[in-house]
């Protein structure tokens, strides 16, 4: 019987087979922190472009920290978490920067700074612990929940505030000093000195773009991929989508020769990312450049009303076996009224070019539990599915629809765990086998609604079920203290979040 590898062994085999990894030093060293497992934070760009940051500094270099593996499945503390680069325990760094970019990360979070010997509560920590500076993806919405844990919240676009921040950390020897000059940011929120601050969305200047890897790794579901961003925003309303055209300034292009020329020769995979990269005026040119190259390809958010016969083609040149796109809403109706341009002819084409061009089958991303769905939409996708399987296998990637703020569907009711799993059972039952359904438990979704909804008290409920063993059960009984619900009446959180502000900063310095 062969033996599991230590967290140190895995540690050494993962560092062995990166490629790209800057080592050096610096008079001052930080922990880039990511709240879940490596395989899924170096899958990250934001968290590669941090990295990227902090290593191109003379004053200061990070080491990387992750969310130990058996962290994800147990509360317990069986691994401590330590630095990738010198094994460090994470309390020895005087800083820690973490990205966080969705709500179930918070747990992890926690997971991580008490298992490294820090209190997960900033209240709880003294000058003598790390400086705790978070930022990512879910400050696009809301990150309030995030408020008790850390000592400095970075809303919106990083790619120059966090140069600003470590400017700023360098000059300042005065840990207090440091947070009030901080503080003076419209984008940075320091909870001590600010509980009430509304941080606004910075949104980074254009010629940073694109974020892409610096590190490349074999050890994640993208083995082995170069990732770079094609576009960052969207210019679509999708009602649900925090990254709607409203969000910074909607779609910025990433110009193709430029794109091309970023890509290094050497890397073979290529994954093109962002939240609209098939609504790229040139997205053909660019793939069929890539396969010129010999480049396997991945297109990270395939809109199926751009699922044209040359992007098929170029795709399927690419090594696409399975063509993505999103279903989203069960109905056509329920399709227009959250602003989805996806129509059914749309499906229809994919499906019969997907099988044209060889490809094994067509994956459809799905949304459950959306506002005003009944049983009759439900019905409508699986006989619709069920159509689209005769000329194609398909697969159904389902979630049950949860409300985030910044979005017009702000304070829309969760669905409800029976009433979604009940819809489950009747997607699967009118399928009758001619789908392949996958989905997000609605017990957890149901969790992520309630953080997606809530502030800082849903954010110390996270910490008190995460104690009490981060079970559903655990969350459910912390979150019904604070009046929710998971039979679907709806959420109201006692904090009442400032509106979000986005516009174009300055760069400034203090």
């Amino acid at each position: 019987m062969g033996t599991f590898p230590t967290p140190r062994e895995r540690i050494r085999t993962r560092l062995d087979s990166e490629t790209g990894r800057i080592d050096r030093d610096a008079p001052r060293r930080a922990a880039l922190l990511y709240p879940s497992p490596y395989s899924v934070a170096m899958s990250s760009l934001g968290y590669q472009t941090a990295y990227r940051i902090f290593q191109g500094r003379s004053d200061w270099c990070c080491e990387r920290v992750f969310l130990p593996d058996e962290a994800v499945d147990s509360a317990e503390i069986a691994e401590r978490p330590v630095s990738y680069e010198s094994e460090r325990p994470l309390g020895d760094f005087p800083l820690i920067a973490v990205s966080v970019a969705y709500e179930l990360e918070i747990a992890g979070l926690a997971h991580c700074l008490e298992a490294g010997g820090i209190p997960a509560l900033a209240e709880e920590r003294s000058d003598e612990h790390p400086l705790l500076i978070a930022g990512g993806p879910l400050t696009f919405s809301n990150p309030y929940p995030l408020l008790p844990f850390v000592d400095v919240l970075v809303f919106g676009e990083a790619d120059e505030l966090l140069s600003q921040i470590l400017d700023a950390a360098s000059e300042e020897p005065s840990r207090q000093r440091l947070l009030e000059r901080l503080a003076q940011h419209p984008s940075i929120v320091v909870p001590s000195l600010q509980p009430e601050k509304r941080g606004e969305i910075a949104k980074a200047e254009d010629h940073l773009l694109p974020a892409r890897s610096t590190i490349i790794t074999p050890h994640t579901e993208l083995s082995g991929m170069f990732l770079i961003e094609a576009e960052r925003g969207c210019s679509r309303s999708c009602q649900y989508c925090v990254m709607r055209r409203s969000t910074n300034g909607g779609m910025r292009l990433v110009q193709a020769p430029h794109l091309l020329e970023l890509i290094p020769a050497e890397h073979k995979r290529v994954g093109l990312v962002g939240a609209a990269v098939s609504d790229h005026p040139r997205i053909v040119e660019i793939v069929t450049a890539l396969v010129d190259r010999e480049c396997h390809v991945g297109v990270s958010s395939l809109r199926p009303d751009r699922l044209t016969q040359p992007l098929v083609e170029a795709l399927s040149k690419g090594g696409y076996r399975t063509l993505t796109t999103a279903l989203d809403g069960p109905s056509q109706r329920l399709r227009d009224q959250i602003e989805r341009r996806g129509r059914e002819e749309h499906y229809l084409r994919a499906a019969s070019l997907a099988r044209e061009y060889g490809m094994d089958r067509l994956k459809l991303y799905l949304m459950i539990g959306l506002p005003g769905e009944t049983e009759q939409d439900i019905d409508e996708c699986a006989a619709f599915v069920a159509g689209l399987s005769k000329t194609i296998p398909i697969a159904l990637g389902i979630s049950p629809f949860c409300a985030k703020r910044n979005t017009p569907l702000d304070r829309q009711p969760y669905a409800g765990i029976t009433r979604v799993q009940k819809r489950l059972e009747r997607l699967r039952k009118g399928l009758r086998g001619r789908g392949e359904v996958r989905a997000t438990s609605a017990r957890w979704s149901w969790v992520e609604h309630v953080l997606a909804q809530g502030g800082p008290a849903e954010g110390r409920a996270v910490y008190a079920a995460w104690r009490a063993g981060a079970r559903f059960s655990d969350y459910r009984r912390e979150f019904e203290k604070l009046g929710a619900s998971p039979n679907g009446d709806g959420y109201e959180s006692s904090f009442i979040a400032p509106p979000v502000v986005t516009r174009k900063l300055p760069v400034t310095k203090g």
